[in-house]
């Protein structure tokens, strides 16, 4: 079977970073028909995700997310482009949260000088 391992760094923090997993896992359920679990921990939270040909979990901690799936025999084969897909949708996740905390910290800092 072949595997995915997809590994993002980022320095977002756990709570911001959990939004961006519950928003994967989201799109992952609505978009993907995954079936999606969530389990939060101290340093680190684990989503399961599984669907018929698709098993895996995507684990995030303060400074990363790290994707292990393992797709089944016809999923195999698109293995490239179900790869892309999702760095390309964690990624634009990773971007948009990235955005909103920086745009956060310019209005905090701006409220400080007033």
């Amino acid at each position: 079977m072949p595997d995915l391992k997809i590994s993002r760094q980022h320095s977002l923090g756990l709570p911001q970073a959990r939004k961006v997993a519950f928003r994967w896992a989201e799109h992952a359920e609505e978009k993907l028909d995954m079936s999606c679990t969530y389990e939060e921990g101290q340093s680190a939270d684990l989503v399961q995700f599984k669907r018929s040909g698709v098993d895996g979990t995507l684990k995030v901690t303060a400074s990363s997310f790290e994707l292990h799936a393992k797709l089944g025999f016809l999923l195999g084969a698109f293995k490239g482009k179900i790869e892309s897909e999702i760095e390309k949708n964690l990624d634009e996740l990773l971007a948009k949260s990235a955005k909103k905390s920086a745009d956060g910290a310019k209005k905090a800092s701006a409220k400080k000088k007033v």
